[in-house]
């Protein structure tokens, strides 16, 4: 396993975010609404997840370093547990487990429809972001994880839906989020290992 040190830190990180929420909830530090604030907090988390997953890739091109590449599958699966807790969080703290309750959620809110899909969408990639799955997929693999954009889309949709009165948060993820696309568009990825070179390698000029 390469970069195993690197991967640890990773792990111990992201895995400390959702500890501490829950320490914050048992020690009544979330506010009125404790429930309703760790749904919020891991909806965020697992966009901005899908962001560091996502900046893995130009992070390698412009500095040339593997590590970023190595931890991407782990990042994107972290981002897979947290949507999960995201929807186990709003089905006992919003429908208190009622699912007569989700159709009338569902007809009141279609947002909720936006982010299912979002995350059945995550649910296939991270079905299929083993080994195996590669394998057996070949060129098709790489066709079917370039989902990772629509589902960032049905996010930042899902975000929006829910923060219609405040829209400056939202804008500056949705700015994020449209520059980590731009940044897979192939000729601006081609200007990442330019300005690592240059950075590397400055021209001088003689006096």
């Amino acid at each position: 396993m390469r970069y195993p040190l690197f991967r640890l830190l990773v792990f111990v990180v992201i895995a400390a975010v959702p500890m501490y929420w829950l320490y914050e909830a048992w020690t009544f530090a979330l506010g009125p609404d404790p429930g309703k604030t760790l749904v919020d907090r891991l909806g965020l988390g697992t966009l901005i997840l899908l962001f560091i997953t996502l900046a893995m890739t130009p992070l390698q091109k412009l500095t040339g370093w593997s590590g970023w590449v190595i931890t991407r599958r782990q990042l994107g699966l972290w981002s897979f547990a947290f949507v999960v807790l995201h929807l186990s969080a709003y089905c006992v703290f919003v429908l208190g487990l009622d699912w007569a309750q989700l159709g009338v959620e569902l007809r009141k809110r279609p947002y909720i429809i936006v982010g299912a899909l979002g995350f059945l969408g995550l649910l296939a990639l991270a079905v299929t972001s083993n080994r195996y799955s590669q394998r057996r997929l070949g060129r098709r693999w790489k066709k079917l994880h370039r989902a990772v954009y629509g589902i960032l889309a049905l996010g930042l949709l899902h975000m929006l839906w829910i923060v219609r009165a405040d829209l400056k948060e939202w804008s500056l993820y949705a700015l994020i989020g449209a520059a980590l696309m731009l940044l897979r568009v192939p000729a601006v990825a081609k200007l990442l290992p330019r300005i690592r070179t240059k950075t590397a390698n400055p021209v001088i000029n003689p006096q």
